[in-house]
């Protein structure tokens, strides 16, 4: 049977997932009448909750006769490490690109690894019924971004298919984007039929020995509670059979490899993917995308072969880690209300259980017993690990992310830089820039395309995007667009501009009370509401100032009997500022700490009492006057 295996990349929110939903719908996937849920393969409940996809999928359609295995990867940068060990399963990938954005950062970090890999590329240009879609034009960008990632020339032949995913309709020419932009495009005759036949035509059948010995690298994991781990892959060279010998061979150089090196297991069941599903399989055969159980101690990036021929393929490589933070045993006040895993081993069994799985995440213990450093891709990356843990009963505390720094040549201190790019109304361009400087951010270039808003590209220190996202928002009123990835290791940039205001800092434990809440309204913004339990050193508000303010917000109103007019009035508040994971991690200071619990997100001070605080500031004052 003729076999495709192609990946489909694309920046977050281009339509990719859409895209698949219409794909397997038009391949006749799902049965007539049958209802579906929209982004039927974004099934984790936070995928769901957020529009993006987190981790990358399996799925397969048949067209024609030839058998399509789709990989649905992540479009967001953070999770960049799930898309370079599914490009290994592949032999070409679908390139989604948004007509009226262009390429963005997150396009030309997965193109860049698709193309060194030698993949073929088939480039979706996506939502050519936005009005201001400019599918020319971005087809011309596409080539430039192909030119300077040094593409084969085989590559730039790539085809160009313009399309709608959420009308399910797709051409190869241009003259068809006005007639596709209508409603009602798919009555009129469009469908994905020309997507289809560009990726039976441009990439190639899975070119591999079906007659050698057994090869298989391992490119992701799942686990069952029956089979245990659950090894995935494509295989390379031969067939494989339930119940055959394999030896799993230990992670190293790519080459044979003596005896020792190498563990015996027996194939106890073979899945392949079938729609959105797996099927049972008796027998698979170079080519073939399967999930193999059965093999103790499989790991990413290692190699399971027949026992005849222990040879080793080359492994996974994974861009590492830019920024980490510190997981620690929760002690505040509140510990153990909420959480049912509260200890340091079990919050240490489940992180390296993580690294299992996810192969970006680097998780290290320190000096300290109950602290562990946690390093990841960045802010996004470690959030989703930190829900994740919530939601499964966790509890622990969090630091504030700081930058993975390395050693030059010649000694000198790097940090991790970003390509940010930032998309603004006009009017707002000089309020971005004026932000942007103290936290060192370079421009490399800026496009105004005349049509009321401009695209600027900056280069900045990863430090200096720390609570810059919250920032950016309020001075664009909500109306910019920010997205940023890993650009490269550069000279340290020097002191960077941190937040400008203080926080407001509960001075005993109780319940907040709106009274209380009422009269600090004017000098500050809340995070908390009344009712909502704190403690002393629990982080309540943003104090409009630099410097921060120990309050009382258990204060209830003194009883008289004396009634007035004025006293009697119902208390109006403001809805507090919700505080979501991401945004405590781009908000918290070097002195504070986020609590995290299965039913609140907390902020709180390193030292809760008042006196411990200042003896650590007199403290850390000390320090930098002394040098």
């Amino acid at each position: 049977m003729d076999i495709r295996n192609i990946a489909i990349i694309a920046h977050v929110d281009h339509g990719k997932t859409t895209l698949v939903d219409q794909m397997l719908r038009q391949a006749g996937v799902f049965r007539s009448g049958q209802q579906v849920e929209e982004r039927v393969l974004d099934s984790n409940p936070l995928e769901r909750e957020r529009g993006i996809t987190i981790l990358s999928k399996n799925a397969s359609v048949r067209w024609h006769g030839v058998k399509i295995n789709l990989v649905d990867t992540p479009g967001h940068a953070d999770f960049g490490g799930e898309v370079e060990r599914i490009m290994r399963m592949v032999d070409g990938v679908l390139l989604l690109v948004d007509a009226a954005e262009g390429p963005m950062p997150q396009t030309r970090f997965v193109t860049r690894k698709a193309l060194s890999l030698g993949l073929h590329p088939v480039v979706v240009i996506n939502k050519v019924d936005r009005a201001d879609a400019r599918p020319a034009e971005v087809h011309d960008d596409v080539l430039e971004l192909f030119l300077e990632l040094e593409a084969s020339d085989e590559q730039l032949d790539a085809p160009f298919i313009y399309a709608s995913a959420r009308s399910g309709v797709a051409s190869t020419e241009l003259s068809d984007v006005p007639r596709m932009a209508q409603p009602d495009a798919a009555q009129v005759g469009f469908d994905l039929k020309a997507l289809f036949e560009a990726i039976l035509s441009h990439v190639p059948e899975p070119a591999n020995d079906r007659d050698g010995p057994f090869q298989m690298l391992i490119s992701t994991l799942d686990h069952s509670s029956y089979l245990g781990r659950i090894g995935i892959g494509r295989i390379e060279r031969g067939c494989v059979q339930v119940g055959d010998e394999v030896m799993l061979l230990s992670l190293g150089e790519p080459g044979v490899v003596p005896e020792r090196e190498a563990e015996s297991a027996r194939v106890a069941q073979l899945y392949g993917f079938e729609g959105l599903g797996r099927v049972e399989l008796e027998r698979a055969e170079a080519g073939d995308i399967v999930a193999l159980a059965g093999v103790e101690g499989v790991e990413i990036g290692k190699t399971v072969t027949s026992p005849e021929r222990l040879e080793r393929l080359r492994g996974i490589a994974v861009e590492e880690p830019t920024i980490s933070v510190d997981f620690m045993v929760n002690n505040s006040p509140f510990a153990g209300r909420a959480g049912k895993f509260v200890t340091t081993r079990q919050v240490r069994e489940r992180l390296y259980r993580e690294l299992e799985r996810n192969i970006a995440l680097g998780v290290e213990d320190t000096d300290q017993p109950d602290v562990l450093a946690v390093s990841g891709r960045g802010e996004l990356h470690l959030s989703i690990l930190m829900e994740t843990m919530r939601r499964e009963g966790y509890e622990f505390q969090v630091s504030r992310p700081r930058v993975i720094t390395r050693m030059g040549r010649d000694g000198e201190r790097l940090e991790p830089f970003e390509e940010l790019v930032v998309d603004v109304p006009e009017e707002m361009l000089g309020a971005v820039m004026q932000t942007l400087g103290p936290r060192r951010g370079e421009l490399l270039d800026m496009k105004n395309p005349g049509r009321g808003r401009v695209r600027m590209r900056f280069k900045i220190p990863a430090r200096g995007l720390f609570g810059y996202r919250s920032e950016f928002l309020s001075e664009t009123r909500g109306e910019g667009i920010i997205h940023h990835r890993f650009l490269e290791y550069g000279p340290w940039a020097g002191p960077v501009a941190s937040r400008s205001r203080g926080v407001l800092v509960a001075d005993r434990e109780g319940v907040a009370v709106a009274y209380a809440l009422w009269n600090l309204a004017e000098r500050a913004t809340m995070f908390i509401g009344p009712g909502d339990p704190v403690y002393e050193g629990m982080i309540a508000g943003e104090h409009v100032r630099p410097g921060d303010l120990d309050v009382n917000v258990t204060r209830g109103k003194r009883l008289t009997n004396m009634r007035t007019t004025a006293s009697d009035d119902n208390v109006q508040l403001e809805p507090p500022r919700e505080i979501t994971l991401e945004l405590a991690l781009e908000y918290i200071e070097d002195d504070e700490l986020i609590e995290v619990t299965p039913d609140a997100i907390r902020l709180r001070k390193r030292d809760l009492g008042a006196i411990q605080r200042k003896k650590a500031a007199r403290r850390a004052r000390a320090a930098i006057d002394t040098g």
